[in-house]
């Protein structure tokens, strides 16, 4: 390893991280004070097709926001990377009259966003909202609506906390469209369990990355948690410069388990309503020689066999919630392993916060 020396830790990642638990509930409770969150309430309803736009992260949240607005909602919804919207906007068959956007950008600067963001509300006459953690932005000013969310805001250059709170803002706002009253709860519920494990999940992820040498990172989910895996591969790949790769759990044994070795991290994010299914496959990867770490609600059984770490949020929270929680240990990973290779994470290589275009 490439080591820099202690005094580059990510710390400034690091307590952006730990802050989750505190930030989720301060934070939509403000969100849903606002005159913008209650207009969206009454203005919202005769659309009935959901486009979620960003870039990077914020396109991974996109598609956790969408899978979640689908099963809160029951109105469709789907997510494009704000380049699509630029690049083939046919191919997004984008119907003004049934259609709301919602972008969404930490910064509101970032340029294909901001762009994405015009030329739907001028080209296309689809309604805009922006969604965002800088309320004076430039997103803010290119849609008709913003929800803003200063206090999930980083110092930091990758997206941690930005992405779980922007993420449950969007399905706060889905459950209140849905007329679903437990939500919120399951929230605050969410955010309860996690800070009573967080600094244990910390510990442990330090331990563990401290005991490995890994040439592969392997996240592994279904469903709704798909883009948790996707985000999670970004995170260990921005902060620790690591190869990863993101797989539909059961599609992971369609070819891709050739490369599972004990140089191999396979991370399996195990929904409820899939949990045998996936749990076999972790199984078999646990007999090809890879190390496994498992994120659930509850470990069953067959994750204690087959888990060489277990993070385990326990709370009564429905799976429209877990992603928010899961991938705080994914980003904990991303972290110490970036640490432990001589890399400063809160200042990844070759990236700058904002991709701004000329």
């Amino acid at each position: 390893m490439n080591s820099r020396g202690s005094s580059i830790d990510g710390r400034h990642t690091l307590a952006e991280i730990l802050s989750q638990p505190r930030v989720w509930p301060a934070a939509l409770h403000e969100l849903s004070q606002g005159s913008s969150f209650k207009a969206l309430l009454s203005q919202s309803n005769e659309r009935h097709d959901w486009l979620f736009v960003g870039c990077g992260t914020s396109f991974y949240l996109a598609e956790a926001a969408a899978s979640a607005w689908t099963l809160l909602s029951g109105r469709k919804a789907r997510a494009l990377p704000a380049s699509e919207i630029l690049l083939f906007p046919d191919l997004a068959r984008l119907d003004a009259k049934r259609t709301q956007a919602v972008i969404i950008s930490r910064s509101g600067c970032t340029s294909e966003a901001v762009r994405a963001a015009e030329a739907l509300r001028v080209v296309h006459n689809v309604p805009t909202l922006g969604i965002t953690c800088t309320p004076d932005s430039e997103l803010a000013r290119s849609c008709e609506r913003t929800l803003a969310l200063p206090a999930a805001n980083e110092q930091s250059l990758v997206m941690t906390r930005s992405f779980t709170t922007m993420f449950l803002a969007l399905v706060q706002l889905g459950a209140a469209l849905g007329a679903d009253l437990t939500v919120a709860a399951s929230i605050q519920r969410a955010a309860d369990s996690m800070a009573a494990r967080v600094q244990q999940f910390n510990q442990q992820i330090e331990t563990f990355s401290e005991a490995h040498e890994f040439e592969d990172f392997v996240y592994l989910a279904q469903g709704p948690l798909f883009p948790v895996a996707r985000e999670a591969a970004l995170k260990v790949t921005e902060m620790s410069c690591s190869y990863a790769q993101a797989y539909h759990t059961l599609e992971f044994r369609h070819g891709p388990k050739a490369i599972v070795s004990p140089h191999t991290c396979l991370t399996f994010f195990l929904s409820e309503s899939g949990m045998k299914a996936e749990c076999e496959v972790m199984s078999e990867m646990k007999d090809l020689g890879g190390a496994i770490i498992a994120v659930c609600n509850h470990a069953s059984e067959a994750v204690k066999r087959s888990a060489d770490v277990i993070f385990e949020c326990a709370g009564e929270i429905p799976e429209v919630v877990f992603p928010a929680p899961f991938i705080v240990p994914a980003q904990l990973l991303g972290l110490h392993y970036g640490v432990k290779k001589g890399f400063n994470p809160d200042e990844p290589r070759n990236l700058s916060r904002v991709v701004i275009l000329d």
